[in-house]
């Protein structure tokens, strides 16, 4: 963006800085503060089918492909009425790969934590989602997320294979050690040798199936 006398041009905001207006940043990378809702979903709904319907007594979650909800980061205000109109959302889930440069598993952390600030800005319910790769992000991944209170974490997709079910065990380990969470949203499989860390916490675990059943809550325990 250009000075000119002293004053800032007016350009498009390619940033979407207006996201994080007032808001609080947490560790290096500087990412937005969500904060603690006690608040927890009875159903969730996948974003893009989510556009399509008009039960809203459900939460919106975004365990789905980055095309599907590419938009409500590139246009976040066209959004915002139709997504008022749920009960809550938890934050987008953008894709952290192990073989991603580092500097854009920051970006997609930043961006979903952004748009949850927002949303809470705008009056909505939110829970964090947390999202990590290997051991270079676990850090991260839990900053500007709150102790103590209810997150979310998707493990559909993660445990197909014994590499990246280790992968996922030692960030979820982390996640508990460094966030002591009292609740986890579940989204996929909850095997006991990955959630044990859960469980031996006394974490309460809300469970939601991912493929067909991925909208009904299973269990919690």
């Amino acid at each position: 963006m250009s000075v000119i006398n002293g004053t800032r041009k007016v350009s498009r905001d390619v940033f979407n800085s207006f996201l994080v207006k007032n808001a609080n940043y947490d560790g290096m990378q500087e990412i937005p503060v969500i904060m603690p809702t006690d608040k927890l979903p009875g159903r969730i709904i996948p974003f893009s089918k989510a556009m399509k319907t008009k039960d809203f007594a459900q939460w919106i979650h975004f365990y789905e492909y980055d095309c599907k909800f590419a938009d409500v980061w590139d246009k976040p205000r066209k959004y915002i009425s139709h997504l008022s109109k749920f009960q809550g959302l938890i934050t987008p889930d953008f894709s952290l790969y192990r073989d991603m440069p580092l500097v854009m598993q920051e970006w997609n952390t930043y961006r979903g934590k952004a748009l949850g600030h927002w949303w809470q800005s705008q009056g909505l319910n939110v829970i964090p989602n947390v999202r990590w790769s290997d051991g270079r992000t676990y850090k991260f991944c839990c900053n500007g997320i709150p102790a103590n209170a209810t997150i979310c974490v998707g493990s559909y997709g993660s445990l197909r294979d014994s590499r990246n079910r280790e992968f996922f065990r030692k960030g979820l380990e982390f996640v508990v050690s460094e966030l002591h969470p009292l609740c986890i949203v579940v989204y996929g499989g909850i095997p006991d040798d990955v959630f044990s860390c859960c469980t031996e916490e006394g974490i309460k675990l809300l469970h939601f199936p991912g493929g067909y059943w991925a909208g009904r809550k299973e269990s919690a325990s």
